[in-house]
């Protein structure tokens, strides 16, 4: 992608992860950028701080006359104002993955996809590559501390890491070297229609794969990618695989991890296939709670060692690793409670989320306040959610969250009210359960609710991480 022949580049929906990643690299790449969005935030303030303008609102000129690239979110529709006046004036335009695609051409793209843990998965291999000296470019759909940009790293090396958004099939635009698929499961239902149709997504993104793609067992056993491409299989998390997945009862060797001081652990040793043997190679480490977090360190370790990185250099990069924005995030502490901010959406998330906060704080009182993400996700997964809040002592449920840009019909007959009722009725609900119309609500319930001894999660994809900032600050 020849990004020195662009004049200028403008970005719609500049305030989105995805697009305020792009206009972050071409800054960095010396192409004069500007972007727009429909309301100002934390990451359009960053732009602006970076010397990128940034116009709030949409409007036909916002666009400037040298322009002859659009990139923008898939959000933005035709009959976005800017997109129509791009149209008329001839200037090419791009969605946000189609750009990616053509620019990943260029390097030796890792990409690092699934239902759940991309993000993690991916910020985990950049900084496991950076810290080895690799100078990789890598694309995260969240916040990496430390991270100049945040959510970009612009190296120089052949090498690119980047998150493959599945919503919308996007991650279809790339054709990897390598690929990781940390799991599967039925999201977005307002784009795949049963879990199959989204191992079919899968398994086409293996087929596209040049060298290796990373899978568990257990979803390579559900016939997700049989290697029917060019790529081979790589099978990773064999340390914790019966551990994790206990409905699976094949007999593979794993070892538990144990907890100490905010942290759990697993000793990795040395194994011939799924046979064990004695030999201690190291111990892997995290600060970050959760059986999901190994695996996603897991997945990291497997791609690492496969570009050569050795397992020590790869296990003090993870002992190192602090988490991402939004994602078991510690904000701070309100009235003596820690507040956390989590980005989950999905049962399983959720039930994850939630078993990783019991195992890092045994003896608190576990509060959770969650924002319902979209009626037609909440309607087709509702018995899923309604279970998977048993891990919370006290469940505070928001009204559910409509996404900007999506058309969906508000269907009446899912509320938070009804959801909050069928978890209070489910096998294991939480001890004490609450309903907000709206979030000035929830967050005035939370005040008057937590205790100094609590662990409060704020857990959602909307908008309910400002009540986490709002607590604290």
């Amino acid at each position: 992608m020849n990004l020195e022949s662009y004049r200028h580049v403008h970005c719609i929906g500049a305030g989105g992860i995805g697009i305020s990643g792009v206009m972050k690299f071409l800054c960095a790449k010396g192409v004069s950028v500007s972007g727009s969005d429909a309301k100002q935030s934390m990451i359009t303030d960053g732009l602006i701080d970076l010397g990128i303008p940034v116009s709030i609102g949409h409007d036909a000129s916002n666009i400037p006359s040298e322009t002859d690239l659009v990139v923008y979110t898939e959000a933005a529709t035709e009959e976005n104002t800017e997109r129509a006046a791009a149209s008329e004036r001839g200037i090419s335009q791009m969605g946000h993955f189609d750009f990616l695609g053509e620019l990943s051409k260029d390097y030796r793209t890792i990409c690092i996809t699934g239902t759940n843990g991309k993000s993690t998965t991916t910020a985990m291999a950049g900084k496991i590559f950076i810290d080895a000296g690799m100078d990789p470019t890598v694309f995260v759909g969240s916040i990496v501390p430390g991270w100049k940009y945040g959510n970009v790293v612009v190296g120089k090396s052949d090498i690119m890491i980047i998150e493959g958004d599945e919503y919308l099939r996007k991650v279809l635009k790339l054709f990897p070297e390598t690929t990781v698929i940390t799991n599967v499961e039925l999201d977005h239902t307002d784009v795949y229609k049963d879990l199959a149709d989204v191992e079919a997504m899968f398994a086409q993104l293996g087929r596209q794969t040049k060298k290796t793609v990373w899978i568990t067992m257990k979803d390579q056993q559900r016939c997700l990618y049989r290697g029917d491409g060019s790529a081979r299989i790589g099978i990773y998390g064999y340390e914790l695989m019966q551990h994790a997945f206990t409905s699976w009862n094949e007999p593979m060797p794993y070892v538990d991890r144990y907890f100490a001081n905010g942290t759990q652990s697993l000793d990795i040793l040395e194994q011939d296939g799924a046979i064990r043997k004695a030999k201690k190679l190291g111990t892997l480490t995290l600060s970050i709670p959760g059986l999901f977090n190994m695996m996603n360190a897991l997945a990291a370790k497997a791609v690492a060692l496969e570009y050569g990185i050795g397992l020590q250099n790869i296990l003090e990069s993870l002992a190192s690793f602090a988490g991402i924005w939004r994602r078991f995030e510690r904000v701070g502490e309100y009235n003596g409670a820690q507040i956390i901010s989590d980005y989950g959406h999905h049962p399983s998330a959720i039930k994850g989320t939630l078993a990783g906060a019991r195992e890092f704080f045994p003896t608190s009182r576990i509060v959770l306040l969650f924002e319902p993400h979209q009626h037609n996700r909440t309607k087709e997964l509702f018995d899923d959610f309604a279970d998977s809040f048993g891990g919370a002592d006290v469940l505070i449920l928001s009204e559910i969250y409509g996404v900007l840009g999506r058309t969906e019909v508000r269907d009446e007959s899912v509320t938070s009210k009804k959801l909050l009722d069928a978890a209070m009725q489910s096998a294991t609900p939480p001890k004490e359960g609450h309903c907000a119309k709206d979030l000035v609500e929830a967050e005035s319930k939370l005040r008057e609710i937590i205790l100094p001894s609590d662990v409060v999660i704020v857990m959602g994809a909307g908008d309910v991480d400002g009540v986490a900032r709002n607590l604290v600050y």
